[in-house]
């Protein structure tokens, strides 16, 4: 039960004696600092829906209501930068036969092939995005698998949603296609020109591939005609030879692309020679290269043999990309399909799990970023992911006072403020789907 019940009606109150994470304040005031763990008490004014001031305790508002949060902590609204919410919810129907890549992409394919209807996917598109906007996210990037004819079905469906969604979540989309796919030179610039239509972003696959170099010399010169932002998913894998990252990276200087790239996954990044590790993050840097991070599918993936434990937890150079001054992002990924059998697009679960999965603690510090604003930064949504006076009051409540209570239990009752009214956070029932994938 939520137990922030008594949260004001009118859109302008203060929140008093809020636990906040300082580095998710955007223009810090100089007057508040943090505690060991990187936390402050802080009274948030909120008038008219948007935040008016972040301050120490007890300074004089102009608000006619307030609610005491006894510590309590507000982050902002989540971004989640990497999904796949057409895949979502097919495991009903479509389980992974051994819980290896290679499996999900095989049962994903079948499953695209005979289900992937516009009705189908606009259903399980829809309940996904209901899931995280009622966990708190406000922004989310998918990929949509876009290997003809589905590419056809899919972005007419995304096109529609990003519409009825437009006043709850900011809705980005980029195509998937394995990079050999782009052999096909009239695809390529049909999908290209699919991404100027639509507004989407230009994708692909990468992991060991032929003719890698000069595929994406024609990618990223499709996308530079276009004016079009690029995002790629990388080294998927626990190859130590794999090394599409370090040739996405030189084909971006080569072809003088200057637009930040994300790219996802880098699994094969950790587990590649250290004497390689400084050459590739310098590449990573002079490219503008941004780094998302898919803890629980990777961890699913990952390292899977048939009765034997894994050895590795799929992660990639997370700590070591973000010393060297690499954008590091971490999102959702796959839910409920192949690709990952759980999840619910809760970014809170997202980071409670990647703090466990790649120590992201002693100290946690900023790594709370990680969810919130450097996503949204990638995304080119300023305003999201941050507390900052004048920009909508769009916050997370949760019935936690400290990291040890937030990361110790499952955080099912906490309240979501957006533009300063609170939703409802009632998640949709799986039944719902019933006549789309089964039970």
């Amino acid at each position: 039960m939520n137990k922030f019940t008594n949260l004001p009606k009118n859109r302008s109150f203060v929140l008093k004696n809020a636990t906040v994470p300082v580095c998710l304040i955007q223009d810090t005031p100089k007057t508040i600092t943090a505690d060991d763990d990187g936390l402050a008490r802080l009274d948030i004014e909120v008038q008219n829906g948007k935040i008016n001031s972040i301050a120490k305790p007890h300074s004089e508002s102009s608000a006619s209501a307030s609610i005491d949060l006894d510590g309590s902590l507000v982050w902002p609204c989540f971004a989640d930068i990497h999904t796949h919410i057409d895949k979502g919810h097919i495991w009903p129907r479509k389980r992974n036969p051994n819980g290896t890549r290679n499996g999900a992409i095989t049962s994903t394919g079948e499953d695209r092939a005979a289900n992937w209807s516009k009705e189908d996917i606009r259903a399980r598109m829809d309940f996904s995005l209901r899931c995280a906007f009622a966990h708190g996210t406000a922004a989310i990037r998918t990929h949509l698998d876009s290997t003809p004819p589905q590419h056809h079905i899919s972005w007419p469906v995304m096109a529609e949603l990003r519409e009825a969604w437009s006043e709850r979540i900011k809705l980005q989309a980029v195509c998937l296609e394995p990079l050999w796919g782009y052999k096909d030179k009239s695809f390529g610039i049909e999908i290209a020109d699919m991404m100027v239509e639509y507004n989407g972003i230009l994708g692909a696959v990468l992991n060991r591939q032929d003719n890698t170099d000069s595929l994406l010399d024609f990618v990223i010169g499709l996308a530079i005609d276009r004016d079009l932002e690029l995002d790629f998913h990388v080294d998927e894998m626990g190859d130590p030879m794999a090394r599409s990252f370090d040739r996405i990276c030189e084909a971006l200087i080569r072809n003088k692309y200057d637009r930040p790239v994300n790219v996802g996954h880098c699994c094969s990044l950790a587990i590649r020679p250290e004497a390689e590790l400084q050459r590739a993050l310098d590449l990573a840097a002079r490219a503008n290269l941004c780094v998302t991070s898919l803890p629980m599918c990777n961890m699913f993936l990952q390292g899977r043999i048939p009765g034997q434990t894994p050895r590795w937890r799929g992660v990639t150079l997370l700590h070591e990309l973000k010393a060297h001054g690499i954008p590091v992002a971490i999102a959702s990924d796959n839910t409920r399909d192949p690709f990952y059998a759980y999840g619910d697009l809760d970014a809170a679960e997202v980071f409670t799990q990647a703090v466990r999965i790649a120590q992201l603690d002693y100290p946690i510090g900023d790594w709370p970023t990680a969810v919130t604003c450097t996503p949204a930064n990638i995304m080119g949504l300023d305003d999201t992911g941050c507390l900052k006076p004048g920009t909508p009051a769009d916050m997370v409540i949760f019935d936690a006072r400290s990291y040890s209570e937030f990361l110790s239990r499952p955080q099912s009752n906490r309240a979501v403020l957006r533009q300063g009214c609170a939703i409802d956070t009632t998640l949709p029932d799986y039944r719902e789907l019933d006549h789309v994938v089964g039970h």
